[in-house]
C-alpha cells in the first residue's frame, strides 16, 4: 500500500465511523451518486477503503458530504488554509450519519410531500393518550 492511500483510507474510515454510517462498498456505492459524486463499482470503492487508491474530485467531495466533513480534511488530513473556507458541514454530535442523510432527503423532497413528513412527525411525538382501564 502506498502510504498516501493507506492515510486516506484511514481518514475516510475514521470519518465515516464517526457519522455512524457503515464503511462498506455497497453502503457507498449507494450514496456516492445521492451526494453529487460519480457512480463507481464496489470494486473502486473497495480500493479507496483498503488504501489502494484515492477517487476522484467529484467524489472526493461526495465522501465528505456523506461522512459530514470538509472534504480537504479528509483528502489531506489537515484543516483547510484559513483563507477561503468551505461552509461548515459539521452536524451536533447527537445527530449520527443515518439521521443526516434522512433530514438531507426530507430536504429535497418537494414541499407538499415535506408538509406531510412533518405531520407524521407530528403525530409520532405527541404522546399517545392513554386508554380507559
Amino acid at each position: 500500500m502506498k502510504t498516501e492511500q493507506s492515510a486516506f483510507a484511514k481518514r475516510l474510515a475514521a470519518a465515516l465511523a464517526a457519522a455512524g454510517i457503515e464503511a462498506s462498498s455497497t453502503v457507498l456505492e449507494k450514496l456516492v451518486p445521492q451526494h453529487g459524486g460519480e457512480a463507481v463499482t464496489p470494486q473502486a470503492i473497495s480500493g479507496w477503503l483498503n488504501g489502494k487508491h484515492i477517487p476522484k474530485q467529484a467524489n472526493m467531495q461526495a465522501l465528505a458530504r456523506i461522512a459530514g466533513v470538509l472534504p480537504h480534511e479528509l483528502q489531506f488530513g489537515t484543516p483547510a488554509h484559513k483563507g477561503v473556507r468551505e461552509a461548515n458541514l459539521a452536524w451536533p454530535d447527537h445527530v449520527r450519519g443515518h439521521d443526516r442523510l434522512a433530514f438531507e432527503a426530507f430536504l429535497a423532497l418537494p414541499e407538499v410531500r415535506r408538509k406531510l413528513v412533518r405531520e407524521l412527525i407530528t403525530v409520532l411525538a405527541s404522546p399517545t393518550p392513554k386508554r380507559p382501564a
